[in-house]
């Protein structure tokens, strides 16, 4: 029998092994983990709207000639009046930024006769067209109309339009951030309740990004579409969207 206690003691080591290779290998066992055991993922959206108190303009100067720098000097001198005109309106050096320049040459097609019933086509030089584009960023929504007016009355002859928004957009996009969290709790409720559970902690958050959508109140107008003096203008609404991701853990 005392041969026998040092065989026994021996096998101890072994079994404390196996005891703690079987607790790795079932990590469920372990009642200390923070691992959720069921989670739910939400994504929802917040969005606020409100009225605009600023408003982009995009518009310019198209002139075509014969040559290359008949074309520029035209425009140049346009652009130079409409610079003035802005000015005068009470828009700032600031708020003018030139968002597009070309200078294209202009072909036209034309069909030539070759004898025997035959024709082929060719392109020919017909001129250039120069452009300069402003983008506008007016700040007195009232004078919208009038600003566009005195842009044209000045030379400018094309508009690809106009869009409007907050000039300080912060506390909308917070609010629209706190009413997509708000979306997101509530939906995990729902569906926790709809389970027989109930929503336990977050998980893990993210945004998903937002978005301002801003109408377009005009595209594309040309210059006899604006000869009435002070052109009405409305601005309606923007929106701003918030979207969210959040892991709920669900809880008995």
């Amino acid at each position: 029998m005392l041969a026998l206690a040092p065989a026994a003691c021996a096998q101890m080591p072994t079994t404390a092994k196996t005891a703690s290779m079987t607790q790795m290998e079932h990590p469920a066992m372990n009642h200390n983990s923070i691992q959720p055991e069921t989670t739910l993922d939400i994504s929802a959206e917040g969005e606020v709207m409100r009225a605009p108190d600023i408003a982009f303009i995009t518009a310019g100067v198209q002139a075509d000639a014969e040559t290359a720098q008949a074309a520029m000097q035209q425009q140049a001198n346009a652009m130079t009046g409409v610079f003035d005109a802005l000015a005068k309106a009470g828009i700032e050096k600031k708020d003018m930024q030139t968002s597009n320049f070309s200078l294209q040459p202009r072909y036209t097609y034309v069909e030539i006769d070759e004898g025997k019933g035959r024709t082929r086509g060719e392109q020919r030089l017909d001129g250039y067209t120069a452009s300069n584009e402003l983008t506008i960023k007016v700040r007195d929504l009232d004078r919208l109309g009038a600003t566009m007016d005195s842009l044209v009355s000045a030379g400018g002859n094309t508009f690809s339009g106009i869009s409007f928004a907050l000039d300080n957009d912060d506390e909308v996009r917070a609010e629209a951030r706190r009413l997509a969290v708000q979306s997101a709790i509530a939906r995990a409720e729902l569906y926790a309740s709809a389970a027989g559970m109930k929503v336990g902690r977050i998980v893990t958050i993210s945004e998903g990004g937002d978005y301002s959508p801003q109408p377009m109140a005009m595209m594309s107008r040309s210059k006899e579409m604006m000869m009435d003096a002070s052109t009405p203008i409305s601005g309606g609404e923007v929106g701003y969207t918030a979207r969210v991701n959040i892991q709920f853990e669900l809880v008995k």
